[in-house]
């Protein structure tokens, strides 16, 4: 007799978020049928998606911090992510890709190692720990890219961590920056006025 499965259960198995499931559903990727308003999920179709997985050979690991000072959290977010393959793919060769820098920059060494391994087809999969760690913006952009040379891009998490707002609050001011000096070039009076006021605003914060 067939087992069905919920779709919170079935994120657990696959260490992702249920609505990432309900997406799955909705997208044709799993099979599911409704009872009572209710998602269920065969695990016939939990097994297909595992033995899919099985084709995967080798991932990259995709760590960032903004700065130096950060080096701690990028060697616990490394673990983090290897642990997290381990548990998914089982024993697949893992290359590690390390970024110090804003998300908001294109020109990353490491983001740049990630798309040349993707290019050499070396990869068959990048997994990060958040959204924000490959990109700042333009994840969806950077997932496609990827895709077109056949590698997948995994978020391993869901929640932020705690130092995450800070962050956010640094590339807020590089966006601001970037801004001004667009807008009064040629005035640098009126630049340098709305920059310290706000990184006065980041300091009170």
């Amino acid at each position: 007799m067939e087992r069905y499965l919920t779709p919170s259960e079935v994120a657990e198995i696959f260490g992702m978020s249920r609505s990432g499931v309900i997406k799955w559903i909705r997208e044709g990727k799993i099979k599911a049928i409704e009872v009572n308003g209710r998602w269920r999920i065969p695990y016939s179709e939990v097994e297909r998606l595992i033995t899919r997985k099985e084709k995967v050979k080798q991932v990259a690991v995709y760590a960032r911090v903004s700065s130096n000072t950060q080096k701690d959290d990028m060697e616990r977010q490394l673990n983090a992510l290897k642990e997290w393959v381990k548990k998914t793919f089982g024993n697949v060769m893992i290359i590690e890709i390390k970024d110090i820098g804003s998300g908001l920059k294109e020109d990353r060494r490491g983001l740049k190692k990630l798309i040349e391994l993707a290019k050499r087809r070396q990869i068959d999969a990048i997994v990060v720990a958040y959204k924000d760690r490959l990109t700042r913006f333009g994840f969806e952009y950077l997932v496609e890219l990827f895709k077109a040379y056949g590698v997948n891009v995994i978020v391993a998490f869901q929640e932020e961590p705690k130092d995450y707002m800070q962050e956010l609050v640094e590339d807020f001011v590089e966006i601001v920056k970037s801004f001004a000096s667009r807008i009064y070039g040629h005035r640098p009076h009126k630049y340098e006025k709305v920059v310290k006021c706000v990184e006065d605003v980041e300091k009170d914060g």
